[in-house]
């Protein structure tokens, strides 16, 4: 994935969730995006990872997800941001801290299973 593109992610949140998080970045260690809805808080944290070490929290009180339903997630890489485009239209901006150019790992954990995904 390198600026421009876009990650569409569409799968199925578990019934039982309390949330699930898509992570991009070089390797687990180092995510220059880790995108985390949170059932039990009501919130969307955002973040990023470096050497381990997780940064400074961005939350977004807009939870558009719900227990048992399938979504669709944009996720577009622009040069300075990610742009979250969330089911119901809602975007959730996350600067690309670590300024990279592109992202090699990508994750998937918590109550999400990805039915497809598709890199535009």
């Amino acid at each position: 994935m390198k600026a421009g593109d876009a990650l569409k992610i569409k799968g199925k949140i578990s019934e039982y969730a309390d949330g699930f998080s898509v992570n991009l970045g070089c390797k687990s260690s180092d995510l220059a995006l880790h995108f985390n809805p949170r059932f039990n808080e009501s919130v969307i944290v955002c973040n990023s990872r470096c050497s381990n070490a997780w940064q400074a929290e961005h939350r977004d009180k807009h939870l558009c997800f719900s227990k048992g339903s399938t979504v669709k997630i944009v996720i577009e890489m622009l040069s300075q941001k990610f742009l979250v485009k969330l089911p119901d239209g809602h975007e959730v901006e996350f600067p690309n801290r670590h300024c990279y150019d592109k992202i090699s790992y990508m994750s998937v954990k918590g109550g999400f299973r990805v039915t497809s995904f598709k890199l535009d």
